[in-house]
């Protein structure tokens, strides 16, 4: 199935998951993914979130993020892969001054 993200809404989210700055995802979601591409303003990040029930792996399309795991910094750039495991805690930054552009899938684990 083909996802046409350019078909898909973006939205405009403010200080997403108790982070700061703007957050704008084109997000496909249905009962067992959401799918996303997105833009992290510069100066902008995604606060600090513990995956239950769920998982999340991100690729970095353009600029650069820190992605803080489980309390430990990483740096990533475009090609690189995240990958938070359920059970797990993670948060996104951009501390550059350019956006950063990624591409994120979250799996539903299910019993």
């Amino acid at each position: 199935m083909k996802i046409d993200f350019s078909a898909v809404p973006e939205q405009h989210i403010d200080g997403f998951k108790g982070g700061a700055g703007l957050f704008e995802p084109r997000m496909f979601v249905d009962n067992d993914n959401k799918i996303m591409l997105a833009t992290l303003a510069p100066g902008a990040y995604i606060g600090p979130h513990t995956h239950e029930g769920n998982s999340e792996t991100v690729y970095i399309l353009e600029g650069e993020a820190v992605m803080v795991f489980d309390g430990e910094r990483e740096l990533l750039r475009p090609g690189d892969v995240s990958y938070c495991p359920q059970g797990h805690t993670h948060s996104l930054r951009n501390e550059s001054d350019v956006p950063l552009r990624f591409f994120a899938v979250v799996p539903e684990h299910r019993a």
